[in-house]
């Protein structure tokens, strides 16, 4: 029994530390592990999981926590504990193994590997004991240690079937070219699979996928087909309304355990915000509706308050679960910090300001969750917009005008009465690949928005991460920052999202720097990542030996995959640098997933984006003019009022033409017209006239 901390404490991740006094003698993933291993001829148990997963605390509680089983443990394993989201190259690949072996993945993972790190087992959470038929923890070691002992040449014999299989499928080989009419076989999929009903896609659980609305949008500009936008209004509207918002203090939760998007799965995650942030800020450019920028608001307004390091990062997550009873410190309940009795709110807001208040959140006396699987929310509710503003006012003869400041009003008293409850655990690491989707939405929300707040919030994470996570030296990213310490080699998503968020960055701001820094990763992403003979790039660089494969990731989840980002990044920059080879390694890159594309076009829907891009001749507006002068800004909030999904834009200077010129020799020529800022609307290699006139810029974008 190990009573001092294990080697854990001496980790930044939150994760591991959060496992660092467990009795489980637990090793990072490392060769002091590996080396343990082979000289006491042990196999490895490997669990992965990451801070805010709530089954991996349940299994920490009942199994890692146990005395018993933790022995058993240390005796008979070699036990590594692996934080998902600081080492994705090495979660992705016993994932695969995960889903090859048992058809689904998930967290925690629980996988068990030769001393040469193969699986020859994998399993989600476990249970402390026999259930069901299925063997519990405890005796789970105990027989996988009988056949390492006496039966060590089946274990050998399926570790190598395993690793076989997932290397047969991480090949590169691709036999199928495709083109646009992928598009709309994508779009028909997606029509196919929408919840006409409760909106969104597919049965319960649903998960936001903002990927999909990029495509959708993207689709209706390229079509005109209102059900594609249809499609992906109804569902922000839906998710806005539901529980999986959180209707007091911003941001959403994971996903929505119901068809309904009532009860969420309550963790927040950066790279959520980030995305959905965006896709509501878009829909509100094609839509113009008001409620959509609401939501945006809410959603950045949390980052910046919940999720903001003091120096400009932003950190990757908060928990579901938090202490529900102050007198029961270690209990914690999913939600707790979220939900409300109706007693509650009548004594915080006022009995007749509740009474208006429930009918509008949808709030009952035995409270409202749809669903309770977890059985915590009996009594509780989780507030969701039961009747929309001006049901409300007709229910209780008011106006809307007069119900809308009562129930803001009622909204912020619950939110200083939240913030005295027990918060949950906030994972205070931070990610580079989610900071730069952090970063693009706060660029984007800037240009759409015109809040200095934003730009701001987008400048400083910026300069946090080139100061704290890049080595100027090897010109090269890291992953994660936490307590001053920044760790583990950049993998493809940190490059690609960041360059995105760079390139966003600068069409916001105009400041020439971000601009160069985003086509310096990208020389270092080919550099590192990229596989010149298939095309397309690798996840990582293949510099780790304790990395059995390196995969290509081809599905556009809860993140966009590395080489779908990476496709639209290189057809921007090339489109801004003139530099056909990186348009026609773009091209290669989509085309590498041609056989994915052709049998699930639904699986790529951000590398669909990129193929939209590549097929529908993009523009690019280069504004001549001084970046503070009024009449800059007055042309930049025309072109900004529209959805332009396909086009580049470019500020020229005086004090900077030199700088684009070394890409784009043809505006060295570009004047201002009448000393005023002028646009130039480029296209296939011609220029319209240019043109400082509001109206016209109105009509050439369309």
């Amino acid at each position: 029994m190990i009573k001092n901390p294990n080697r854990l404490i001496n980790e930044k991740s939150p994760y591991l530390l959060q496992h660092a006094h467990n009795p489980v003698d637990w090793y990072p993933w490392g060769e002091e592990a590996f080396k343990k291993a082979r000289q006491e001829d042990k196999p490895i148990f490997l669990s992965i999981g990451y801070s805010t997963c709530y089954w991996c605390h349940v299994m920490e509680r009942e199994v890692f926590e146990n005395e018993t089983i933790a022995q058993i443990m240390n005796e008979q394993m070699v036990n590594i504990k692996v934080d998902r989201e600081e080492r994705p190259d090495v979660d992705r690949v016993y994932m695969s193994a995960l889903v090859a072996t048992t058809g689904q993945g998930g967290w925690p993972m629980s996988v068990f590997l030769t001393h040469d790190l193969k699986p020859f087992y994998a399993a989600t959470y476990i249970r402390p004991t026999e259930h069901h038929g299925k063997p519990g923890f405890s005796d789970l070691v105990k027989r996988i240690s009988e056949l390492w002992i006496n039966e060590r040449n089946k274990i050998f014999t399926t570790s190598e079937q395993i690793t076989e299989h997932l290397r047969s499928n991480s090949s590169s080989e691709n036999n199928t070219t495709i083109d646009e009419s992928i598009i709309s076989k994508a779009y028909q999929q997606f029509l196919q699979s929408y919840d006409p009903k409760f909106c969104g896609f597919g049965n319960a659980p649903k998960f936001p996928r903002p990927s999909v609305f990029n495509f959708l949008l993207r689709y209706f500009k390229r079509t005109g087909n209102g059900s594609s936008l249809k499609i992906v209004l109804n569902t922000l509207r839906a998710m806005a309304r539901g529980g999986m918002y959180d209707q007091i203090g911003g941001g959403f939760h994971r996903y929505s355990v119901d068809e309904q998007w009532r009860v969420p799965h309550f963790e927040k995650m950066l790279y959520d915000q980030a995305q959905l942030a965006v896709s509501y800020l878009e829909t509100y450019q094609i839509t113009k509706d008001d409620t959509l920028i609401e939501t945006a608001k809410g959603i950045l307004d949390y980052v910046l308050i919940k999720l903001h390091h003091k120096d400009g990062g932003f950190y990757s997550a908060e928990d579901a679960e938090s202490i529900s009873n102050s007198s029961k410190p270690h209990e914690k309940e999913e939600g707790a910090f979220y939900v409300w009795t109706k007693s509650e709110i009548e004594s915080i807001i006022g009995k007749n300001n509740a009474e208006i208040f429930n009918y509008y959140f949808g709030v009952e006396d035995e409270g409202n969750a749809l669903q309770d699987h977890l059985n915590v929310f009996y009594g509780q509710n989780i507030l969701y917009v039961a009747h929309n503003i001006d049901e409300t006012a007709q229910r209780f003869a008011k106006t809307s005008d007069e119900l809308k400041p009562l129930i803001l009003a009622a909204k912020h008293k619950l939110y200083l009465e939240r913030e005295k409850r027990p918060h949950p655990h906030l994972d205070d690491k931070i990610i580079t690949a989610w900071n730069g989707l952090m970063i693009s939405a706060f660029a984007k929300a800037y240009q759409i928005l015109e809040y200095d707040i934003y730009r701001d919030a987008a400048e400083t994470a910026a300069r946090f991460i080139m100061k704290n996570l890049y080595n100027p030296q090897t010109q090269t990213l890291y992953r994660r920052y936490r307590d001053g310490d920044a760790r583990f080699d950049g993998g493809l998503q940190d490059y690609t999202f960041m360059i995105q968020g760079l390139i966003d960055l600068y069409e916001s701001t105009f400041d020439f720097q971000w601009l160069e820094y985003a086509i310096s990763l990208a020389e270092k992403q080919i550099e590192l990542f990229g596989d010149a003979e298939a095309g397309g790039f690798f996840d990582t660089t293949g510099n780790d030996p304790s990395i059995l494969l390196r995969t290509k990731e081809d599905y556009d989840g809860a993140e966009p995959t590395g080489n779908s980002i990476a496709a639209l990044n290189l057809l921007k920059l090339s489109q801004i640098t003139n530099n056909n080879a990186w348009r026609e390694m773009a091209e290669k890159t989509i085309q590498s997933f041609g056989s994915r594309l052709s049998q699930m076009p639904e699986a790529l829907p951000q590398m669909l984006v990129a193929l939209n891009w590549d097929v529908t001749t993009p523009k690019e507006i280069i504004i001549v003019g001084e970046k503070l002068a009024e009449d800059t800004k007055v042309l930049l909030k025309e072109i900004r009022k529209h959805f332009l999904p396909n086009q580049v834009i470019l500020l020229v200077e005086d004090n900077s033409k030199s700088k684009l010129v070394t890409y784009l020799p043809f505006i060295e020529n570009m004047t201002m017209i009448d000393g005023k800022a002028t646009a130039y609307i480029c296209q296939n290699y011609s220029c319209q006239l240019p043109t400082n006139d509001i109206e016209k810029v109105a009509d050439m974008l369309g």
